[in-house]
């Protein structure tokens, strides 16, 4: 599983991303992203896989997706305080920071030392502003480092033109969780899985480039096969960091949706609707029927 792809593109955790660079081409969408109808009892709503950083001008508002906003009565992120910056960082640098920490090089092995110190140089940060954070949230940070030579933004993602349609048409905006919990995922993780963590981003920054423009095609045509595979690609995670980030964080969320009625449109990450137990298979075996629209 690319941890790093779940971080920087595919789930909303680039909540501190700060991108730059010459802007990626962007892509011609055919099809478009995938999209699905929910529906059980008094609820018949969609389900949409969004990406989190794009380049400038992808044009993924297909009609269908476009009439699916329309006909919806609300919008559901995963979290509704996504787009609100200060809050963000706020929480981000009181739960991401802690007294008394090691230097950063100290908690990965020494054969990984020296690929590290090249993954934070090519970022343009340093060992000392890194080391003032836990290890998960240095993990963070150095994703988004790494973002600068992709030229995307989550200012260009799916998420801000999603509010701002549905902030026009006077629409109610929730979540399924809060930023809190986002971030908290991840800060009671055990200090040797944070670590591994650490590993990995350093590792998956190597082939940044290629992996993200990899998963914005797959994403923009609608291959969730595409997405799914890159899951296979590389090291596989600690099985106690994929089970506090994805599959509690899924499960927490059909709790969410179930006694949901109307016609919300819920858009997630779409890193979210593939994998082990992933929402579209949890949301199947809550009895909701769930149809490929797009």
């Amino acid at each position: 599983m690319r941890l790093f792809t779940r971080f920087l593109v595919l789930c909303a955790l680039t909540l501190v991303a700060a991108c730059g660079g010459d802007p990626a081409p962007s892509p011609a969408v055919k099809e478009g992203p995938a999209l699905w109808q929910v529906q059980r009892g008094d609820m018949k709503g969609w389900l949409f896989g969004t990406i989190h950083v794009l380049p400038k001008g992808v044009a993924w508002e297909t009609p269908t997706i476009r009439a699916a906003m329309a006909k919806a009565d609300r919008l559901v992120l995963e979290a509704a305080d996504l787009q609100d910056e200060e809050k963000t960082l706020a929480l981000f640098e009181s739960m991401g920071r802690s007294p008394g920490l090691p230097p950063l090089e100290a908690r990965v092995p020494d054969k990984e030392k020296a690929a590290l110190d090249k993954a934070i140089s090519d970022g343009g940060t340093s060992t000392q502003i890194l080391s003032g954070y836990e290890s998960w949230a240095a993990a963070m940070l150095l994703s988004a480092a790494t973002q600068q030579e992709l030229g995307v933004s989550q200012d260009d993602g799916v998420e801000p033109v999603l509010i701002a349609a549905f902030t026009k048409a006077g629409k109610p905006i929730g979540g399924l969780e809060t930023i809190e919990r986002q971030f908290g995922a991840f800060d009671t993780l055990p200090q040797a899985a944070q670590s591994q963590l650490l590993v990995q981003t350093v590792h998956e920054a190597k082939d940044m480039k290629g992996l993200y423009d990899r998963i914005l095609k797959a994403w923009s045509t609608g291959d969730m096969e595409a997405i799914a595979r890159e899951d296979q690609i590389g090291e596989q995670p600690d099985p106690v960091v994929e089970e506090a980030v994805l599959v509690a964080r899924n499960r927490d969320w059909v709790k969410a949706i179930e006694p949901m009625k109307g016609a919300p449109f819920i858009a997630v990450g779409a890193g979210h609707l593939t994998g082990r137990e992933n929402l579209i298979d949890l949301l199947k075996a809550r009895g909701f029927a769930v149809t490929r629209v797009q």
